[in-house]
């Protein structure tokens, strides 16, 4: 008998089951490249060997940062290879830097500005520390560029020899602040803001209440950047050996001397003596093959992430266990309440982190690195009493004050038993506001109009398309003035003062940290090394080893950070950047969008900023 054929369904169901098959296999196909990517990943960072003797080549990229912003990793796995590195932390640099003075593999560090977007002047005056220190070995520095911003340039200028390209320019242009101002759009708009402050130099609501700055405003915003400039300049003409007032008369007259070059921002740079060579790329190479160590035919150098790597791996074989701690917390972002990702300050993330720390017996004093122009009022006195609970245990707090510590950054700073900062370091501004816009208006213009009952005068105080009550207004500015004379106390039982004269110094003014020394709002100048050796010193520790806490993750968070990681660098050492299509990118994203971290911004339950306007400059 001949085999009778199948059927149509039969036939049916046999193809679905051969489409779920293949699915089941290139479902099984990609977990295996995943689980690849992250094998190979883990010994992406070994295959690049130090040399005997060769350059530390050091290539910030992106912003300069005290702590990296949280990126979710499924996103940073499908990113483009120039959006992964947006940021590099300067302690990063630092560590680089100081090892490689003593290291005798190290006979050159090659100074690559070119990638780096900027970074502040504090920042920058951090790791001109680090530089000056690697120049007491001996050993040459060489800064090349095709072209330098005014923030490249600060770093270009510790060099020994800077090489910029011919078609290269330096670009110092001094510094300013300028906002921008709303008070009349509002008005077109119909949009009434209610704005409540103490103090007259608390200008963070000023645009918008007019078209410019108050006159309190502007003096202060000039006496901080002319503080800011000086600094800049008289430590560029030191390192280039320029005379006084060089800098700002080229700034002043570069439309004039630009001229007398014929246009060539270059050759400029050279007759000036902020160069000391001007070459093309090819040219750069070939005079460094003369200069640095070099074998088959390129020089020899290691990049800092991967000098890094070497200098973890020598650490990993000295015997930690049972030393004392010292820990280094990082509180870099605008302060907000909830837990919050890395980049931002979370009251309760900082609350855990200094509960956490409380319960290790290792642990013998704190560093605080406060990196910050302020935010919530609430969030702020959550660290601080946080910090409290941690020095009531007789463990010390030393805050080392990054580019700003001022407002809420100050406020969490007040509760430590020494404060170190940066000549540059911005502070202060010591004020409070609250900021409620209304609608009203703006809807009944359109015929949009509220009504209803309440059982008090204040109920519905805060509905945005209502007008707000007088009675409200008395509320919202007794809060803020009750959050400032709190600040006040705060302040001056921390410095050993009175409210009242701290009153004199605050009203939102903004300090240097080089002022902020000679008022008494910081104890010592200092980077955060010095914090960590104060710190020791206070616990009275000498053999210690040092933790940079970092905000605890999930298991599945960790997980995927270590596969987004490891891909990253599996990937880039295959030379398989664009590995996927952008489709396959985006539909694989999708699918693990569950996995992602999600932030949760809210704002401060009481309306109540500690905010420094003036601070990212």
């Amino acid at each position: 008998m001949s085999e009778k054929k199948p059927g149509l369904i039969r036939k049916f169901f046999r193809l679905i089951g051969k489409v779920v098959s293949a699915i089941r296999y290139m479902i099984s196909l990609v977990i295996v490249l995943f689980f690849i990517a992250i094998v190979a990943g883990v010994f992406v960072d070994d295959l690049q060997p130090m040399p005997e003797r060769g350059a530390l080549y050091l290539a910030p990229s992106g912003t300069l940062v005290d702590q990296r912003s949280y990126i979710d990793p499924v996103s940073e796995i499908f990113s483009q290879p120039g959006q992964r590195d947006t940021e590099t932390l300067v302690r990063d640099i630092v560590q680089a830097l100081d090892h490689a003075q003593y290291d005798e593999r190290i006979t050159h560090v090659l100074l690559d500005t070119n990638y780096m977007a900027g970074g502040s002047i504090a920042k920058l005056e951090e790791i001109s520390g680090a530089l000056q220190r690697f120049k007491q070995s001996g050993k040459p520095i060489i800064a090349i560029g095709d072209n330098f911003s005014q923030s490249q340039y600060f770093l270009a200028a510790h060099a020994d020899e800077i090489i910029l390209n011919p078609l290269g320019s330096v670009m110092l242009t001094g510094f300013g602040s300028y906002s921008s101002y709303f008070k009349e759009a509002l008005d077109k708009l119909k949009i009434n803001v209610h704005v409540f402050r103490v103090g007259k130099y608390k200008s963070a609501v000023e645009p918008f209440l007019g078209k410019g700055m108050s006159d309190e405003a502007r003096a202060d915003r000039l006496e901080l950047v002319d503080s800011l400039w000086q600094f800049y300049t008289s430590r560029v003409e030191q390192l280039r050996g320029l005379p006084t007032g060089a800098l700002n008369d080229l700034a002043n007259n570069m439309h004039l001397r630009l001229a007398e070059e014929n246009g060539d921002i270059a050759a400029l740079a050279l007759q000036q003596g902020l160069i000391d060579r001007i070459a093309t790329r090819s040219e750069t190479k070939a005079h460094l093959l003369q200069i640095l160590p070099n074998s088959n035919g390129d020089f020899d150098s290691v990049p800092m992430a991967a000098y890094l790597n070497h200098m973890k791996l020598s650490s990993l074989k000295t015997v930690n266990k049972g030393r004392p701690e010292i820990a280094v917390v990082v509180a870099s972002g605008s302060i907000i309440d909830g837990n919050q990702p890395e980049g931002t300050i979370g009251g309760d993330t900082l609350a855990e982190m200094f509960a956490s720390i409380e319960e290790d017996d290792q642990v013998k004093a704190v560093v605080l690195r406060v990196d910050s122009p302020g935010g919530s009022a609430f969030a702020s006195d959550v660290i601080r009493d946080s910090i409290a609970s941690l020095r009531k245990n007789n463990i010390p707090v030393v805050v080392s004050m990054g580019s700003y510590a001022a407002s809420g950054g100050y406020w969490i700073a007040t509760e430590s038993d020494k404060i170190l900062a940066l000549s540059t370091t911005i502070t202060g501004s010591i004020g409070v506001f609250g900021v409620i816009p209304t609608f009203e208006d703006s809807l009944s213009a359109m015929g949009i109009y509220s009504d209803g009952v309440g059982t008090t005068n204040i109920a519905g105080m805060l509905q945005l398309n209502r007008a707000m009550t007088p009675e409200a207004k008395m509320i919202m500015q007794s809060g803020v003035e009750h959050v400032y004379t709190r600040f006040l106390t705060l302040v001056a039982d921390a410095r050993e003062s009175t409210p009242s004269a701290i009153h004199e110094i605050a009203q939102g003014r903004v300090w240097t940290g080089k002022k902020a020394l000679e008022l008494g709002l910081v104890d010592e100048l200092g980077d955060l090394n010095d914090a960590i050796a104060s710190a020791a010193t206070l616990a009275g520790v000498s053999d210690y080893k040092i933790d940079y806490r970092r905000k605890p993750l999930s298991f599945m968070e960790q997980l995927m950070m270590e596969i987004s990681g490891n891909m990253n660098a599996a990937v880039s050492a295959m030379g398989l950047q664009n590995w996927l299509p952008i489709s396959l990118q985006h539909q694989l994203a999708s699918t693990l969008k569950p996995l992602q971290f999600m932030g949760n911004h809210s704002s401060d339950p009481n309306h109540v900023y500690l905010y420094c306007e003036n601070c990212p400059l």
